[in-house]
């Protein structure tokens, strides 16, 4: 944790929990447009001459279309398919690339990069010199705007100036990475001009765009399908081999995606936690939560990993068999029907 950019939040008026969860009142009346200080994300910094090779060849989502546009969805698998890291692939030149992650997961992460990159013309390190901010609403594109000469039109796209980089993530939302001396500045020009908002406040957003995260209790839970990271770019099927790739091309390609991921929102009394396990009236176990969020209704929102048939024909419960039941949400996205039928 940022203890310098954490300091100065504080002033602001934010509070921040052990897990860099931050907090502040609730958000002026009326205001549509928001400002979130990320600080529940970490960025892995890969540069050196051999970072987009090194990239290519670890990651499921395809570099040349970062190099291209400037960032996508992508993740970090073990032989078995499953993701150890969930990332946003940020260009910041041409031999430099971030990796956002979340901060839970972060060291596992970059333990993970490391054993890999020993023999290429690389390096890889967890970096407090950046930090993130997002903002959201539907004045978004005009407010950073303000602050940028160039605005990414076309979602994942990413441009960068002064160190700073600007992507357009889905909604209309922005993520802002940059030096840890021009965020109080950069922060103070948003508060004109929008709403500051908590961690709770940009998850919420992220749910509602159906986005997943990946966190130290989920690592290694899913392959990329089930949090349908396809649908995001977040992996190729064309790009060629990377750690993990003969599992996950294997079900795109012959076999059935039994559990994709869902939006849906329960009210209980206790927030739903990464991992936590789904169960329905027939079967235990039938899925995992992946992220959720409070809303203003009081009601919790959620995505999670289910088993498709007991999702789409049965009550869902929460943590235990007679546990607060799911109400299913649309995601603003499709999935190809051709993931749910047998190739063979």
């Amino acid at each position: 944790m940022n203890t310098i950019w954490n300091d100065t939040l504080k002033t602001l008026g934010y509070t921040l929990d052990e897990q860099g969860n931050a907090t502040i009142g609730a958000p002026e009346s009326g205001e549509q447009n928001h400002a979130v200080p990320l600080t529940l994300h970490s960025i892995i910094r890969i540069s050196g001459p051999d970072t987009q090779k090194f990239l290519q060849g670890q990651l499921s989502c395809n570099i040349a279309e970062v190099d291209r546009i400037g960032s996508r969805l992508g993740s970090h698998c073990n032989i078995k398919g499953h993701m150890i890291s969930l990332f946003r692939v940020m260009k910041q030149s041409s031999d430099t690339f971030l990796l956002r992650t979340d901060a839970s997961n972060a060291d596992k992460a970059l333990a993970t990069i490391k054993k890999y990159i020993l023999f290429s013309k690389a390096e890889a390190q967890l970096t407090d010199e950046l930090v993130g901010i997002g903002v959201f609403g539907p004045d978004a594109s005009d407010i950073v705007g303000t602050l940028f000469s160039a605005v990414p039109q076309e979602t994942d796209g990413a441009s960068c100036e002064d160190d700073r980089v600007l992507v357009r993530v889905p909604g209309d939302r922005f993520e802002i990475w940059l030096p840890l001396n021009q965020a109080p500045d950069l922060l103070e020009k948003l508060a004109q001009q929008a709403s500051l908002a908590g961690t709770d406040d940009w998850l919420l957003q992220e749910i509602r765009a159906g986005l997943p995260e990946l966190y130290s209790d989920t690592s290694e839970a899913f392959i990329p399908q089930m949090t349908n990271m396809q649908a995001f770019e977040g992996v190729s099927f064309t790009k060629g081999c990377y750690t993990g790739q003969e599992v996950v091309t294997r079900l795109q390609h012959r076999g059935i995606l039994k559990k994709p991921m869902y939006r849906a929102c329960v009210t209980s009394t206790e927030r739903p936690q990464p991992g936590q396990t789904l169960h329905s009236a027939e079967k235990e176990n039938i899925g995992q939560v992946v992220i959720a969020a409070p809303t203003d209704t009081g009601e919790y929102e959620l995505l999670a990993v289910i088993t498709k048939d007991q999702a789409e024909s049965s009550d869902i419960h929460l943590g235990t068999l007679d546990g607060p039941v799911l109400r299913l949400l649309d995601l603003p996205y499709t999935l190809d029907p051709r993931l749910f039928e047998s190739k063979r």
